[in-house]
């Protein structure tokens, strides 16, 4: 896809915005006000952003604990966001949630879940439901590396494919599950392997280069709207550890380069 000079600037502030966001969370985090766990995507920026320039806001988003940039990306209120971090009633879930259950209906942003992979047959159910009432739009399902290690990612795959559903699994693969790299979690880290086998296209890509997200899901969401689920890992890093605002580099689990 052609991006002209506004369109580029545009993603840039997307990105910028979010990173700014998360980079005042883990100022504040600290004070201790924040009744809850963060996991935040400093580093992951770019797949959110690409994947809800395409999009519309009638698609619908399921995401996991990781959840701020794509909620932010979609069009989700800053205060709603932050309030419910704080667990103030003003929060998007009415300060009951936290980081991890944001939740908007107004944008579409039906859920996120913070247990590993538990999303993925919520996103399927959607994806089912949109295509018995012949919903025009699609289901966008984020999942971690973690959660192509639990059985009900492959059931899923496997009932999409079966039932030809709209939609997308966005695999947002930064290596580490918490502490644990992938080469120690599995024997390769080509995952469209998993998907293809249930006949579901599949693409690996660079998720840190934001035009290529874009190309590549844009492909992808008119193949979805056909009825043809699709797989996308999008290789990125998260620069922080896993949950909370410090890095972790003392715990020597990545290399520092």
């Amino acid at each position: 896809m052609k991006l002209n000079n506004a369109s580029k600037i545009k993603l840039f502030e997307g990105i910028s915005y979010i990173r700014r966001v998360e980079e005042n969370i883990a100022l504040e985090y600290p004070k201790g006000e924040m009744r809850c766990p963060v996991h935040l995507s400093i580093g992951q920026e770019a797949v959110a952003v690409g994947v809800s320039y395409i999009s519309k806001k009638s698609d619908r988003f399921y995401s996991t604990h990781r959840s701020h940039a794509h909620y932010l990306a979609k069009g989700g209120s800053l205060k709603g966001m932050i309030s419910e971090l704080y667990g103030k009633t003003d929060g998007c879930l009415n300060g009951r949630g936290g980081s991890m259950h944001l939740q908007d209906d107004k944008i579409n942003f039906i859920s996120s879940i913070p247990i590993v992979a538990s999303s993925i047959p919520l996103a399927l159910g959607s994806a089912l439901e949109q295509k018995l009432s012949n919903d025009k739009n699609i289901t966008v399902c984020f999942l971690g590396d973690g959660s192509l290690e639990e059985g009900s990612f492959f059931e899923s795959l496997n009932f999409a494919s079966l039932n030809r559903l709209p939609i997308i699994f966005v695999c947002e693969n930064n290596y580490y599950s918490c502490y644990t790299p992938l080469k120690e979690r599995q024997n390769h880290s080509n995952f469209d392997k998993y998907a293809k086998s249930f006949n579901i296209m599949a693409h690996r890509k660079n998720g840190n280069k934001i035009e290529t997200v874009i190309d590549t899901f844009s492909t992808s969401y008119k193949l979805a709207k056909k009825g043809y689920p699709q797989f996308l890992q999008f290789d990125t890093f998260r620069f922080l550890e896993h949950c909370g605002p410090s890095d972790d580099d003392h715990l020597g689990y990545r290399k520092k380069k």
